[in-house]
Order: structure tokens, then C-alpha cells, then sequence
């Protein structure tokens, strides 16, 4: 059974969902939520909240949560690799491509990314064009500058 507990952080009210004792989506509130979750704060809920909180306020530079994203092969792929990108590095979309064996995949690293079920604790915000700029971001480019600013 699916589980989602919500916490109220500095950017914003953030709701994090388990299944079988692993996270598998976080995202910033923005609406309704899905029928197939009862809203109850687990174990795994409730230590995911205290990490990313910690994170948030500069107590925390890593994650020790089971995480189990739903997604294709190809994106499981990429998002393993978004989690091997330290704390305050970053990578561009070709970066990634490169990483798995398919430098010409940039863009499908890109909807990968645009795709990533749990925010911050699969650190898709460390991923930046090319050119240095920030791109894209499921919360918004204002949440993810401030993620990277946070990790300078």
C-alpha cells in the first residue's frame, strides 16, 4: 500500500510517498493527490522528511534512504546516475550522456530528468546545460537555483 505524508519546508510544502518501505516519489505540492495513497507518515516517511529537512537547512549532504523510482530501464539508468553526482557538482545533459555510453542521448537524458519521480534525494537540480545555464527543473528554476546554492 501507498503511503504520503506531507512537511512544510523552505520551499515549499513537499510530499513524499512510499511503497513496500521505499521512497518512491517526492515533489513539491502543487495540487491534488493521487487516490491510490493513504496519507499516514511511516518509518521511511518520516526519516526521509528529517534527511531532506536537514538537507534544506545545511545539516545534511547525503541521503540513506531506499529509493524505488518507477520508471523505464532507460531512466532508472540515468537517474543511478544522477545520484553518483557528488554534493555541490554539477553535470550538463551530455555529461550524463556520455556517463552511460550514449553521448548522443542528451536530450533523452533531458526527458529522463524532466521525468525523475523523487526530487532532491535523486538530485536532478545538478544537472545544467551544457553552457553552464539552468534548464528545466519540476519545481521551478528558482527552487533549483536555490538547491545549488545551497550546496556551494
Amino acid at each position: 500500500m501507498k503511503h504520503i505524508f506531507f512537511y512544510q519546508t523552505n520551499i515549499g510544502e513537499i510530499g513524499i510517498v512510499a511503497n513496500n518501505g521505499a521512497i518512491t516519489n517526492l515533489f513539491i505540492r502543487k495540487g491534488h493527490i493521487s487516490q491510490d495513497v493513504v496519507v499516514k507518515e511511516t518509518a521511511v516517511i518520516k526519516e526521509a522528511g528529517k534527511q531532506v529537512i536537514d538537507y534544506l537547512s545545511g545539516k545534511r549532504n547525503f541521503f540513506t534512504i531506499p529509493l524505488a523510482p518507477v520508471g523505464t530501464e532507460f531512466q532508472k539508468k540515468v537517474w543511478k546516475v544522477l545520484q553518483d553526482i557528488p554534493f555541490g557538482e554539477t553535470r550538463s545533459y551530455k555529461d550524463i550522456a556520455r556517463s552511460i555510453g550514449q553521448p548522443k542521448a542528451a536530450r533523452a537524458i533531458g526527458m529522463a530528468n524532466n521525468l525523475n519521480p523523487i526530487l532532491i534525494l535523486i538530485p536532478c537540480h545538478r544537472v545544467i546545460g551544457v553552457d553552464g545555464k539552468l534548464v528545466g527543473y519540476a519545481a521551478g528554476l528558482q527552487v533549483k537555483e536555490y538547491l545549488l546554492e545551497l550546496e556551494k
